[in-house]
């Protein structure tokens, strides 16, 4: 394992600012100054210190949570709560952080860790892992809308479409499921906008084959890497 990343496994900081520590002369292998943030080291053979501390990777958590609105999906941030003080301080020593995005006044369902290996498997495209999100419209939706935003919109620059819409039955067309693939900054908003609507609700119901049905809004579930893993890639609920 690379140095730095050893030293963000082990909760010292992350690894950006590991570098830094290490680059600065304030981490010893096995008794020695190491200056290379990607110098090789073997957990649980090699003795790496800092400040005069041994160090040891620190156990990984896995958490679902329904999030509420008016909560930003952060570590720290200067003007709103953060998600991450919504949990109790063992999880924050732990330096968890959100996986992925889910803007302020939207809520549902949100995964947190420490485990960044983990959270980077779930965003990455390669592992096919989808969306689902509720909106409330603020006007009734017909098909020929539907079918639009179907086609998809331009943002950024590029075409972006989504997997899926549909509206809701039993709703009059107010509600709107939609299933994206990609996680772009406010991109079901950003559609629903560019299709003539605004956004009264956002939900997020679904990360993979993982729903969202009876947390409750602000509460979280702590779950093993494996039940994790197993309800997002093959099914479950929380």
């Amino acid at each position: 394992m690379r140095l730095n990343a050893f030293l963000a496994e082990c909760g010292t900081a992350s690894r950006r600012k590991s570098e830094e520590l290490i680059l600065s002369g304030q981490v010893r292998v096995n008794g020695k100054i190491v200056l290379a943030p990607y110098f090789l080291v073997t957990p649980g053979e090699d003795v790496v210190e800092y400040e005069g501390k041994r160090l040891a990777p620190q156990s990984k958590f896995y958490l679902a949570m329904n999030k509420p609105r008016g909560v930003v999906c952060a570590v720290t941030d200067k003007y709103d709560p953060v998600v991450v003080n919504l949990l109790p301080e063992k999880y924050r020593v732990a330096r968890v952080f959100p996986v992925g995005r889910l803007d302020r006044e939207s809520e549902g369902l949100l995964l947190l860790t420490n485990d960044g290996a983990f959270a980077q498997s779930v965003q990455h495209p390669s592992r096919g892992v989808t969306k689902e999100y509720e909106i409330l419209l603020n006007l009734r939706i017909n098909d020929k809308q539907l079918r639009r935003w179907r086609t998809g919109f331009e943002i950024e620059g590029r075409l972006v479409k989504p997997l899926a819409v549909e509206a809701m039955p039993g709703t009059e067309n107010r509600w709107v499921r939609v299933t994206i693939g990609e996680g772009l900054k406010r991109e079901v908003r950003t559609m629903a906008n560019l299709a003539g609507f605004a956004v009264l609700t956002l939900v997020r119901r679904r990360i993979g084959c993982l729903i969202l049905k009876e947390l409750g809004t602000g509460c979280f579930l702590e779950l093993s890497f494996p039940v994790l893993c197993s309800k997002i890639f093959e099914g479950g609920s929380v």
